[in-house]
Formats: C-alpha cells, structure tokens, sequence
C-alpha cells in the first residue's frame, strides 16, 4: 500500500506502507544507530516522534521479550529505508509488521532516507504526517496541527511500583524510565522504587532512600522543573542524585548552567565523549537536543564530560554535593556498556 510521509515545509516523500494504517503525526526525528531498533521503538524518550532510521534495513532480528525499554511504544511512526518483512521462525520472536500493527504505530519504507536525513539537517526539528496522500488538503492538515508539550506528563508512571532488591534503597523520578536503567540498578542489587516525576519531597522522604535518580524522558527541562525544583530544594546536597537525559538537563537547568540548542538532536549509539582528567573516550547512545555551555559552568567539578563533536559539557560529577549528571544513557540499550560504571559511581556516593 502506497502511502506518504509530508513535512510542513510543503516537502512529500513516497514509500510502502506497513503496520497500522492510521494517519499519524508527530516531530521527525534521525534515529543513528544501525542497531537496536527494538530499543529505539519503545523508548519513552521518543515519545511523540516519527523515527528516520538511517541503517540500510531493520527488522531482521524481529522483536523479542528482552529488549522492550517499555512496554506500550508512544512513537507515533517509522520511516525505513528497507524493513524485513519475514524473520526466522521462532516462538520467540515476532516480526516487526505484526509488532507495528499490534501496537498501532504506522510505518513507511522503501523511502529516500538520504535525502530525508539532508533536509533534517538543514531544517532541524520538522513536523511531519504519515498519509495516504500528499495534496494540498494533506498539508493544511499538518499545518493545522499542534503537537503536545510535556510529553513527560504522559509517559511517567501514574502510581509508585517498586523494583525490589536487597542492598541500597534508591528512589527513581520517572520522567521517561527505560527498563534497561531498572536493569542495571537490580544487577547491583539495588532495592528501587519508581515514582511519578511530579512526586512531593514527603513521597520520597517517606521511602527513606539512600539516593535519587531523575530519569531521561521526552521534552524540554522548563516543563518539568516547577515538579522537580521542590524535590531539588529539600535534597539537594543531602542525598546523591544522579540526572540521566532530560535529569541532567533539569539539574543543570536548576543549578543556572546554560542550556545550548544543539543543531540537529542527538537521537543514537555513536557519540563519544571525553572525560576531562584522565582523557579516556566512551562511545555513548544519547536522546537529547540540548547540551551544557561549560563557560557558565562556575563550580567545581571533580569530573567533566565533553561531547568531541560539538565540545559542549555532557556530563558532570560533584562529590562535594553528591551530584552526578549525564546526557548519555549510561546503560547504553542500545549501545556500548562503556559508561555503565556511572551507576558504580553514584553508588559509592552513599558511603
């Protein structure tokens, strides 16, 4: 079935249509990685935007009960140079077409991602429509269309679920959790509590945890610091807090870093950054769309974090205040386990 991805700048591209067969809009978004789609899909963080997968094809793995960061994906479409439409036979996997439609989610390909990618590039954030047809009716639609803001709101947990463990007792702010964070928490046998983003210091005094986790999630740091600037108030410097994503963009935004608009959104694997003291590099996934200017950086950190492509600050670590923030996934999911000791460090500053 034939069907179209329109831009609001008037642009259309053509492509075959697979899973849901809904129309669908949302902010067009270039997904890096040249694997884990799976990951990719469901990741909260990608909340309300149509992913541009630019690897020559997904889907050939298929879908599998590990890999889902949630489980009810919120993107609102995929966009695919080529989709495996058959995978091996198994009970264990399903493949991606049935996935698509079982979560309704409408996908394109056989689509130039090329050239999709080349104008992403030169217009940045774009919003787009998956459609049955590029006229002008089509883009008076999408014109008309506003897309949602704190998108945060909607996918953070409703009620407090407990991830239960035996040794130290953290409390999560679910912004846009992944389950490869509860993940790495439980390897360490870290007794976890997951709470709304807009839980009050008595929620989480009442847990009597040893330390705070804000969440990577969907969305701007302005639409979730009124709920978290309480929380930062009665903590701050009294537990370790670690900030992931859109948490160390809240932290930093609390803290009156300034905040740079990056060119295009980091959305992938492939994003290495340098620690300042000891050199080393780690190859990184990143979701976000804004970095730290380190000259408004005025504290002093016992490590810094730079992302080598822009030579923004993407991550940074007070002891004295017990402060750890990062704008990489340390659990990588997808990518590398080359910054999966930071949860080592967070926990050694419990003492």
């Amino acid at each position: 079935m034939k069907r179209y991805l329109i831009l609001e700048d008037g642009s259309s591209f053509p492509g075959e249509g697979i899973g849901a067969s809904i129309i669908s809009t949302g902010e067009l978004a270039i997904q890096t990685a040249n694997f884990g789609y799976q990951e990719a899909l469901t990741d909260p963080t990608n909340a309300g935007k149509i992913l541009v997968f630019t690897s020559p094809m997904i889907g050939n793995n298929g879908i599998n009960a590990i890999d889902y960061e949630s489980i009810d994906p919120v993107v609102k479409g995929i966009i695919a140079n080529d989709i495996a439409l058959n995978i091996s036979d198994s009970e264990n996997f399903e493949d991606l077409s049935s996935f698509l439609k079982e979560k309704n989610i409408p996908a394109i390909f056989k689509v130039d991602t090329r050239a999709l990618v080349h104008r992403l590039m030169e217009e940045g954030t774009i919003k787009a429509s998956i459609m049955d047809t590029n006229d002008e009716h089509a883009f008076d639609q999408i014109k008309a269309l506003v897309l949602p803001k704190n998108k945060s709101a909607t996918v953070s947990t409703k009620n407090a679920y407990a991830s239960p463990n035996v040794e130290r007792t953290v409390a999560v702010l679910d912004l846009g959790l992944k389950h490869s964070m509860l993940r790495a928490l439980s390897l360490r046998k870290v007794n976890t509590t997951v709470l709304p983003y807009s839980a009050s210091p008595i929620d989480i005094e009442n847990l009597r945890p040893e330390g705070i986790i804000i969440s990577n999630g969907p969305g701007k740091p302005e639409e979730v610091i009124n709920q978290l600037t309480p929380v930062l108030d009665h903590f701050y410097g009294k537990y370790p807090i670690l900030g992931i994503g859109l948490g160390f963009l809240t932290l930093s935004d609390y803290l009156g870093f300034e905040l740079v608009q990056l060119p295009q959104e980091f959305d992938g694997i492939n994003y290495p950054v340098i620690e300042q003291n000891s050199n080393a590099i780690w190859q990184t996934a990143m979701n976000i769309d804004q970095l730290v200017l380190p000259d408004s950086v005025k504290m002093n950190m016992n490590r810094e974090y730079f992302d080598l492509h822009s030579e923004l600050m993407a991550g940074f670590w007070n002891s004295k205040d017990k402060l750890i923030a990062t704008a990489f996934n340390p659990e990588g999911a997808p990518g590398t386990n080359d910054a999966d000791e930071i949860f080592d460090y967070f926990l050694q500053m419990m003492g």
